[in-house]
Protein backbone atom coordinates (compact mmCIF):
# COMPACT_ATOMS: atom_id res chain seq x y z
CA UNK A 1 0.00 0.00 0.00
CA UNK A 2 1.48 3.30 -1.05
CA UNK A 3 2.09 6.18 1.31
CA UNK A 4 -0.47 8.32 -0.51
CA UNK A 5 -3.16 5.65 -0.11
CA UNK A 6 -2.41 5.30 3.60
CA UNK A 7 -2.65 9.06 4.04
CA UNK A 8 -6.01 9.15 2.23
CA UNK A 9 -7.38 6.34 4.39
CA UNK A 10 -6.10 8.01 7.54
CA UNK A 11 -7.69 11.29 6.45
CA UNK A 12 -11.01 9.59 5.66
CA UNK A 13 -10.95 7.85 9.02
CA UNK A 14 -10.22 11.12 10.77
CA UNK A 15 -13.04 12.88 8.90
CA UNK A 16 -15.46 10.06 9.79
CA UNK A 17 -14.45 10.28 13.41
CA UNK A 18 -14.85 14.05 13.37
CA UNK A 19 -18.28 13.71 11.75
CA UNK A 20 -19.39 11.38 14.54
CA UNK A 21 -18.10 13.82 17.14
CA UNK A 22 -19.88 16.70 15.40
CA UNK A 23 -23.13 14.71 15.23
CA UNK A 24 -22.84 13.78 18.89
CA UNK A 25 -22.14 17.39 19.83
CA UNK A 26 -25.07 18.61 17.71
CA UNK A 27 -27.39 16.09 19.39
CA UNK A 28 -26.16 17.17 22.79
CA UNK A 29 -26.62 20.83 21.89
CA UNK A 30 -30.14 20.12 20.60
CA UNK A 31 -31.06 18.57 23.95
CA UNK A 32 -29.61 21.57 25.76
CA UNK A 33 -31.55 23.95 23.51
CA UNK A 34 -34.78 21.97 24.01
CA UNK A 35 -34.27 22.01 27.77
CA UNK A 36 -33.56 25.74 27.72
CA UNK A 37 -36.67 26.36 25.61
CA UNK A 38 -38.72 24.40 28.13
CA UNK A 39 -37.25 26.39 31.00
CA UNK A 40 -37.91 29.66 29.15
CA UNK A 41 -41.53 28.64 28.54
CA UNK A 42 -42.01 27.79 32.21
CA UNK A 43 -40.45 31.09 33.24
CA UNK A 44 -42.68 32.97 30.83
CA UNK A 45 -45.74 31.31 32.35
CA UNK A 46 -44.54 32.19 35.84
CA UNK A 47 -44.00 35.80 34.76
CA UNK A 48 -47.48 35.89 33.24
CA UNK A 49 -49.04 34.55 36.43
CA UNK A 50 -47.06 37.05 38.51
CA UNK A 51 -48.16 39.89 36.26
CA UNK A 52 -51.75 38.73 36.62
CA UNK A 53 -51.42 38.73 40.40
CA UNK A 54 -49.90 42.22 40.36
CA UNK A 55 -52.75 43.65 38.28
CA UNK A 56 -55.02 45.62 40.55
CA UNK A 57 -58.58 44.41 40.79
CA UNK A 58 -61.30 47.01 40.79
CA UNK A 59 -64.81 47.02 42.12
CA UNK A 60 -67.03 45.02 39.80
CA UNK A 61 -64.26 42.78 38.42
CA UNK A 62 -64.70 39.01 38.39
CA UNK A 63 -62.09 36.40 39.08
CA UNK A 64 -62.16 35.40 35.39
CA UNK A 65 -62.37 38.89 33.87
CA UNK A 66 -62.04 42.63 34.27
CA UNK A 67 -65.12 44.80 33.89
CA UNK A 68 -64.95 47.07 30.85
CA UNK A 69 -67.10 49.99 29.80
CA UNK A 70 -69.26 49.04 26.85
CA UNK A 71 -70.79 51.41 24.26
CA UNK A 72 -74.36 52.48 24.92
CA UNK A 73 -75.91 50.09 22.39
CA UNK A 74 -74.10 47.05 23.75
CA UNK A 75 -74.90 48.03 27.35
CA UNK A 76 -78.62 48.32 26.59
CA UNK A 77 -78.56 45.07 24.59
CA UNK A 78 -77.23 43.31 27.68
CA UNK A 79 -80.45 44.27 29.48
CA UNK A 80 -82.89 43.89 26.58
CA UNK A 81 -81.42 40.54 25.54
CA UNK A 82 -79.90 39.04 28.70
CA UNK A 83 -79.64 35.52 27.25
CA UNK A 84 -76.60 34.67 25.12
CA UNK A 85 -78.69 32.32 22.98
CA UNK A 86 -80.91 35.27 21.97
CA UNK A 87 -77.91 37.15 20.54
CA UNK A 88 -76.25 34.57 18.33
CA UNK A 89 -74.66 35.49 15.02
CA UNK A 90 -73.68 32.56 12.82
CA UNK A 91 -70.98 32.92 10.17
CA UNK A 92 -70.14 30.15 7.71
CA UNK A 93 -67.12 30.43 5.45
CA UNK A 94 -64.76 28.38 3.30
CA UNK A 95 -61.03 28.73 3.87
CA UNK A 96 -58.47 27.95 1.15
CA UNK A 97 -56.04 25.55 2.84
CA UNK A 98 -53.86 24.68 -0.17
CA UNK A 99 -50.77 26.54 1.07
CA UNK A 100 -51.34 25.17 4.56
CA UNK A 101 -51.44 21.56 3.31
CA UNK A 102 -48.22 22.07 1.34
CA UNK A 103 -46.60 23.54 4.44
CA UNK A 104 -47.74 20.61 6.60
CA UNK A 105 -46.49 18.12 4.03
CA UNK A 106 -43.00 19.66 4.14
CA UNK A 107 -43.06 19.99 7.93
CA UNK A 108 -44.18 16.42 8.57
CA UNK A 109 -41.65 15.08 6.05
CA UNK A 110 -38.88 16.74 8.05
CA UNK A 111 -40.29 15.34 11.33
CA UNK A 112 -41.80 11.93 10.47
CA UNK A 113 -41.98 10.88 14.14
CA UNK A 114 -44.20 13.81 15.04
CA UNK A 115 -47.26 14.77 13.01
CA UNK A 116 -48.70 18.28 12.97
CA UNK A 117 -52.35 18.42 11.90
CA UNK A 118 -54.76 20.95 10.45
CA UNK A 119 -56.49 21.13 13.83
CA UNK A 120 -53.24 22.16 15.54
CA UNK A 121 -52.87 24.94 12.96
CA UNK A 122 -56.49 26.02 13.42
CA UNK A 123 -56.12 26.27 17.22
CA UNK A 124 -52.89 28.28 16.80
CA UNK A 125 -54.65 30.56 14.31
CA UNK A 126 -57.56 31.08 16.73
CA UNK A 127 -55.15 31.97 19.52
CA UNK A 128 -53.45 34.56 17.28
CA UNK A 129 -56.82 35.96 16.19
CA UNK A 130 -57.93 36.54 19.79
CA UNK A 131 -54.55 38.03 20.71
CA UNK A 132 -54.67 40.56 17.87
CA UNK A 133 -58.44 41.14 18.12
CA UNK A 134 -59.00 41.60 21.90
CA UNK A 135 -62.75 42.26 21.68
CA UNK A 136 -63.08 38.58 20.80
CA UNK A 137 -61.98 37.80 24.36
CA UNK A 138 -64.94 39.54 26.00
CA UNK A 139 -68.14 38.19 27.50
CA UNK A 140 -71.35 39.45 29.09
CA UNK A 141 -72.66 38.00 32.33
CA UNK A 142 -74.94 39.56 34.94
CA UNK A 143 -75.81 42.38 32.48
CA UNK A 144 -72.16 43.56 32.48
CA UNK A 145 -69.30 43.23 30.01
CA UNK A 146 -65.94 41.77 30.99
CA UNK A 147 -62.62 41.07 29.30
CA UNK A 148 -60.57 37.99 30.16
CA UNK A 149 -56.98 38.23 31.39
CA UNK A 150 -55.93 35.21 29.30
CA UNK A 151 -56.87 33.32 26.15
CA UNK A 152 -58.47 29.90 26.63
CA UNK A 153 -59.47 27.45 23.90
CA UNK A 154 -61.42 24.30 24.75
CA UNK A 155 -62.41 21.17 22.85
CA UNK A 156 -63.76 17.70 23.45
CA UNK A 157 -61.62 14.58 23.14
CA UNK A 158 -63.25 11.24 22.40
CA UNK A 159 -61.29 8.49 24.11
CA UNK A 160 -62.06 6.04 21.30
CA UNK A 161 -63.71 6.49 17.89
CA UNK A 162 -66.67 4.34 18.86
CA UNK A 163 -70.36 5.08 19.52
CA UNK A 164 -70.20 4.22 23.21
CA UNK A 165 -66.82 5.81 23.99
CA UNK A 166 -66.70 8.49 26.67
CA UNK A 167 -65.71 12.10 26.03
CA UNK A 168 -63.34 14.27 28.00
CA UNK A 169 -63.10 18.07 28.14
CA UNK A 170 -59.78 19.79 27.53
CA UNK A 171 -58.73 23.43 27.90
CA UNK A 172 -55.65 25.02 26.34
CA UNK A 173 -54.28 28.32 27.69
CA UNK A 174 -51.68 29.64 25.21
CA UNK A 175 -49.20 32.32 26.28
CA UNK A 176 -47.70 35.08 24.15
CA UNK A 177 -44.57 32.94 23.57
CA UNK A 178 -46.48 29.95 22.20
CA UNK A 179 -46.46 29.05 18.50
CA UNK A 180 -47.54 26.09 16.36
CA UNK A 181 -44.75 23.87 17.64
CA UNK A 182 -45.45 24.34 21.36
CA UNK A 183 -49.24 24.33 20.99
CA UNK A 184 -49.16 21.21 18.82
CA UNK A 185 -47.00 19.32 21.34
CA UNK A 186 -49.28 20.31 24.22
CA UNK A 187 -52.40 19.16 22.38
CA UNK A 188 -50.83 15.84 21.38
CA UNK A 189 -49.51 15.23 24.91
CA UNK A 190 -52.82 16.06 26.60
CA UNK A 191 -54.86 13.95 24.17
CA UNK A 192 -52.49 11.00 24.56
CA UNK A 193 -52.79 11.15 28.35
CA UNK A 194 -56.57 11.41 28.14
CA UNK A 195 -56.91 8.41 25.85
CA UNK A 196 -54.83 6.20 28.13
CA UNK A 197 -57.90 5.81 30.33
CA UNK A 198 -61.45 4.76 29.57
CA UNK A 199 -62.64 6.64 32.64
CA UNK A 200 -62.65 10.18 33.97
CA UNK A 201 -59.20 11.74 34.16
CA UNK A 202 -60.17 14.15 36.93
CA UNK A 203 -60.82 17.89 36.77
CA UNK A 204 -64.22 19.00 35.50
CA UNK A 205 -65.00 15.43 34.33
CA UNK A 206 -64.76 14.17 37.93
CA UNK A 207 -66.94 17.05 39.16
CA UNK A 208 -69.61 16.24 36.56
CA UNK A 209 -69.54 12.59 37.58
CA UNK A 210 -70.26 13.60 41.19
CA UNK A 211 -73.18 15.85 40.21
CA UNK A 212 -74.61 13.18 37.92
CA UNK A 213 -74.79 10.77 40.87
CA UNK A 214 -77.00 13.10 42.95
CA UNK A 215 -80.74 12.42 43.34
CA UNK A 216 -82.90 14.47 40.98
CA UNK A 217 -84.39 16.91 43.58
CA UNK A 218 -80.93 17.59 45.04
CA UNK A 219 -79.41 18.10 41.61
CA UNK A 220 -82.16 20.57 40.62
CA UNK A 221 -81.49 22.70 43.72
CA UNK A 222 -77.70 22.46 43.24
CA UNK A 223 -77.94 23.60 39.60
CA UNK A 224 -80.13 26.58 40.58
CA UNK A 225 -77.55 27.66 43.15
CA UNK A 226 -74.75 27.25 40.62
CA UNK A 227 -76.58 29.36 38.04
CA UNK A 228 -77.20 32.08 40.66
CA UNK A 229 -73.49 32.09 41.57
CA UNK A 230 -72.66 32.17 37.84
CA UNK A 231 -74.75 35.34 37.41
CA UNK A 232 -72.72 37.13 40.09
CA UNK A 233 -69.37 35.61 39.06
CA UNK A 234 -68.97 33.78 42.36
CA UNK A 235 -68.77 30.18 41.17
CA UNK A 236 -65.86 28.35 42.88
CA UNK A 237 -62.78 27.53 40.80
CA UNK A 238 -63.34 23.78 40.94
CA UNK A 239 -66.53 24.35 38.92
CA UNK A 240 -65.09 26.76 36.35
CA UNK A 241 -61.52 25.53 35.78
CA UNK A 242 -61.51 23.15 32.85
CA UNK A 243 -65.14 23.92 31.96
CA UNK A 244 -65.45 24.85 28.23
CA UNK A 245 -68.40 27.09 29.12
CA UNK A 246 -65.86 29.42 30.75
CA UNK A 247 -63.37 29.64 27.87
CA UNK A 248 -62.75 32.18 25.11
CA UNK A 249 -63.43 29.75 22.27
CA UNK A 250 -65.12 26.36 22.33
CA UNK A 251 -64.13 24.51 19.17
CA UNK A 252 -65.05 21.17 17.65
CA UNK A 253 -62.85 19.34 15.13
CA UNK A 254 -65.61 17.67 13.13
CA UNK A 255 -63.17 16.96 10.33
CA UNK A 256 -61.62 14.23 12.49
CA UNK A 257 -64.88 12.26 12.22
CA UNK A 258 -65.42 13.11 8.52
CA UNK A 259 -68.24 15.54 9.26
CA UNK A 260 -68.81 18.98 7.70
CA UNK A 261 -68.89 22.14 9.80
CA UNK A 262 -72.26 22.77 11.43
CA UNK A 263 -74.06 25.44 13.39
CA UNK A 264 -73.53 24.96 17.13
CA UNK A 265 -75.45 27.01 19.68
CA UNK A 266 -73.95 29.03 22.52
CA UNK A 267 -74.94 28.43 26.15
CA UNK A 268 -76.53 30.84 28.63
CA UNK A 269 -74.49 29.29 31.40
CA UNK A 270 -70.88 30.39 31.76
CA UNK A 271 -68.96 33.03 29.82
CA UNK A 272 -68.15 31.43 26.47
CA UNK A 273 -69.05 33.79 23.61
CA UNK A 274 -67.53 32.01 20.59
CA UNK A 275 -68.14 28.53 19.19
CA UNK A 276 -66.18 27.40 16.10
CA UNK A 277 -66.66 24.12 14.21
CA UNK A 278 -64.05 22.87 11.75
CA UNK A 279 -65.25 20.69 8.88
CA UNK A 280 -63.64 18.10 6.67
CA UNK A 281 -60.76 18.98 4.35
CA UNK A 282 -61.92 18.52 0.74
CA UNK A 283 -61.33 19.61 -2.85
CA UNK A 284 -63.33 22.44 -4.37
CA UNK A 285 -63.11 24.59 -7.49
CA UNK A 286 -62.37 28.21 -6.61
CA UNK A 287 -62.07 31.37 -8.67
CA UNK A 288 -58.62 32.83 -8.09
CA UNK A 289 -57.82 36.59 -7.91
CA UNK A 290 -56.63 36.54 -11.55
CA UNK A 291 -59.99 35.13 -12.70
CA UNK A 292 -58.80 31.57 -13.37
CA UNK A 293 -60.44 28.50 -11.87
CA UNK A 294 -58.42 26.03 -9.80
CA UNK A 295 -59.11 22.91 -7.77
CA UNK A 296 -57.98 23.77 -4.26
CA UNK A 297 -57.89 22.19 -0.80
CA UNK A 298 -60.54 23.90 1.32
CA UNK A 299 -62.00 23.66 4.81
CA UNK A 300 -65.46 24.84 5.84
CA UNK A 301 -65.77 26.54 9.22
CA UNK A 302 -68.81 27.65 11.17
CA UNK A 303 -68.61 30.30 13.88
CA UNK A 304 -71.37 31.22 16.32
CA UNK A 305 -70.76 34.43 18.25
CA UNK A 306 -72.45 36.62 20.84
CA UNK A 307 -73.22 39.82 18.93
CA UNK A 308 -73.27 41.86 22.16
CA UNK A 309 -69.45 41.72 22.62
CA UNK A 310 -68.70 43.39 19.24
CA UNK A 311 -70.33 44.18 15.91
CA UNK A 312 -70.50 41.99 12.80
CA UNK A 313 -67.86 44.09 11.04
CA UNK A 314 -65.35 43.29 13.79
CA UNK A 315 -66.25 39.58 13.66
CA UNK A 316 -65.84 39.38 9.88
CA UNK A 317 -62.42 41.06 9.94
CA UNK A 318 -61.31 38.76 12.74
CA UNK A 319 -62.12 35.67 10.65
CA UNK A 320 -60.17 37.23 7.76
CA UNK A 321 -57.09 37.01 9.96
CA UNK A 322 -57.49 33.22 10.21
CA UNK A 323 -57.76 33.08 6.41
CA UNK A 324 -54.57 35.12 6.15
CA UNK A 325 -52.75 32.75 8.51
CA UNK A 326 -53.85 29.71 6.47
CA UNK A 327 -52.63 31.42 3.29
CA UNK A 328 -49.31 32.30 4.96
CA UNK A 329 -48.65 29.30 7.24
CA UNK A 330 -45.12 30.40 8.19
CA UNK A 331 -46.86 32.90 10.49
CA UNK A 332 -47.77 29.91 12.64
CA UNK A 333 -44.09 29.60 13.59
CA UNK A 334 -44.10 33.07 15.14
CA UNK A 335 -45.12 33.55 18.80
CA UNK A 336 -48.78 34.58 18.95
CA UNK A 337 -47.74 37.66 20.91
CA UNK A 338 -45.85 38.92 17.87
CA UNK A 339 -47.90 40.98 15.40
CA UNK A 340 -48.72 39.24 12.12
CA UNK A 341 -48.56 42.45 10.09
CA UNK A 342 -51.90 41.67 8.44
CA UNK A 343 -53.53 44.74 6.90
CA UNK A 344 -57.31 44.70 7.22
Amino acid sequence: MSKETRELKAKAKQEKKQAKLDAKQAKKQAKIDAKQAELDAKQAKKDAKLQKKKRRRHWGDRRDGRRVKAPGLQTVMGYLLPKRTDCEVYLNDTIDATELMQYLERRNAEHPDYKTTVFHCAVTGMARMVKERPLMNRFIQGYRMYERDEITISFVVKRRFADGAEESLMVLTPSDEDNLDSISKRIVGDVRETRKSEHSTGGIDAVLDVFASLPRPVLIVAIRIIRWLDFWGKNPKFLTDGDPNYTTILTSNLGSIKCPSVYHHLNNYGTNSIMITIGTLHKEELIMPDGTKQIRDVIDIGATLDERIADGFYFARSLKLIKHVFANPTLLEKPIGEESGFSY
